[in-house]
C-alpha cells in the first residue's frame, strides 16, 4: 500500500489518481465483510475513532460508524448540540480538547469551507473531512466513483453527467475532480444561477438544459437543491425548477439504455428526480449507501491500519 501515505483524508484535491485507485481497492476487497454473519474483523482494534458533525447527516455520520465498528475501533459520535460549542466555545477548543483524550481519527463534517484543512493542520490526529461546508465530500466521491466501477467496470472515458445545484454542492466538487481525475468527461447542468464561476477551469462541458446533458451518459448524478446555502431564492417556484431540471421516466427516455442513475441524497422526491425514477432499474442509488461503508473502512484503515502495510 505504498502509493497511499496521507495521515488526512481533506479532499479529492489532494489525492492523485493513483491514491484514489488504491482507496477504491480496498474498498473493493471490504464488501465481503458486510455479507458475513458476522460483519467484524480486528483490523483496528484498540484504536479510536470520533465522529464530530455539526450538520445533521444520516448515510455519512452512520456509515463512518458502522464502518469503523466494523474494523474493530471504539467509536464516539459528537453534534455541536451536545457539545461545549453550545457555551461559545470555539471550533478549535473544541477539537484542541478531543485531541488531548487521544484519539486516532477525527472525522468532522462542518459548515464552514475549509473547516477541516483549519482543523487538520493544528492537531495532531488523523482528520477525516465528512463535509466542510460547499467545498468538499471527498468520501462520498469515492463511493460514487466505485458504484460506477461495479456496474460499468471502468470510469475512463465514461460520460459522467451531474444536474442541480452544482455551485452549492460539496458533492458535486468532489465528484467533478474524482471522476476526471480518473478519465472521464464531466458535463454539468443546471441554471445559470446554480453552476459554478469559470467552469473551464474545472475541464468540465457546460449546458443550461438537461436533455443536452442526458442524452450521451453514461451515469446521471441528479443533486438536490442546496436551499440551506442559498443566500436568497434563485428560481421563482419548486414547480419550475422540476420542469426544466427535474429527472422523469419521459425525459430518461433520452438517455442511453444503459444509463445508470446515482443521487447522494437526501432525496427530494419529484423536484429533482421522480419517484419512479429513483426506484427503477437505472437506479444505483441504494448500491452508493452501501458502498459508503466499504469505501470509509478504506480511508479508516488506510490512515491508520494500512498506511505501512
Amino acid at each position: 500500500m505504498s502509493a497511499f501515505s496521507k495521515r488526512n483524508l481533506l479532499g479529492i484535491r489532494d489525492l492523485s489518481r493513483e491514491e484514489i485507485e488504491v482507496i477504491l481497492d480496498v474498498a473493493d476487497s471490504f464488501k465481503d465483510i458486510s455479507l458475513r454473519d458476522i460483519k467484524k474483523v480486528p483490523t483496528l482494534r484498540g484504536k479510536t475513532v470520533i465522529h464530530f458533525f455539526y450538520e445533521p447527516s444520516t448515510r455519512t455520520r452512520l456509515s463512518f460508524e458502522i464502518a469503523a465498528k466494523r474494523l474493530s475501533a471504539d467509536t464516539v459520535s459528537l453534534s455541536a448540540s451536545s457539545s461545549s460549542m453550545e457555551k461559545g466555545e470555539t471550533l478549535l477548543d473544541t477539537v484542541r480538547n478531543l485531541e488531548a483524550m487521544r484519539p486516532d481519527v477525527l472525522v468532522l463534517r462542518h459548515p464552514m469551507a475549509g473547516s477541516a484543512r483549519f482543523v487538520a493542520d493544528r492537531v495532531g490526529t488523523s482528520v477525516v473531512n465528512a463535509g466542510d461546508g460547499s467545498h468538499e465530500h471527498p468520501t462520498q466521491a469515492l463511493l460514487d466513483v466505485l458504484t460506477v466501477l461495479d456496474h460499468k467496470k471502468r470510469v475512463d472515458g465514461l460520460n459522467i453527467s451531474i444536474v442541480g445545484d452544482i455551485a452549492n454542492s460539496r458533492v458535486a466538487r468532489s465528484a467533478i475532480l474524482a471522476f476526471s481525475k480518473l478519465g472521464a468527461h464531466v458535463t454539468v447542468a443546471g441554471p445559470p444561477c446554480m453552476l459554478p464561476p469559470e467552469p473551464e477551469t474545472l475541464g468540465i462541458r457546460v449546458t443550461y438544459r438537461l436533455d443536452e446533458a442526458i442524452e450521451d451518459a453514461d451515469v446521471i448524478m441528479m443533486l438536490r437543491l442546496q436551499l440551506e446555502r442559498q443566500q436568497d431564492p434563485v428560481f421563482p417556484s419548486l414547480r419550475e425548477y422540476s420542469r426544466e431540471y427535474g429527472l422523469n421516466r419521459h425525459r430518461l427516455r433520452k438517455a442511453p439504455k444503459d444509463v445508470i442513475i446515482l443521487h447522494p441524497g437526501p432525496i427530494n422526491r419529484g423536484v429533482e428526480i421522480d419517484p419512479e425514477v429513483a426506484d427503477g432499474p437505472y437506479s444505483v442509488i441504494l448500491d452508493q449507501v452501501t458502498n459508503g461503508v466499504a469505501v470509509r473502512m478504506a480511508v479508516l484503515y488506510l490512515l491508520l491500519g494500512g498506511r505501512d502495510t
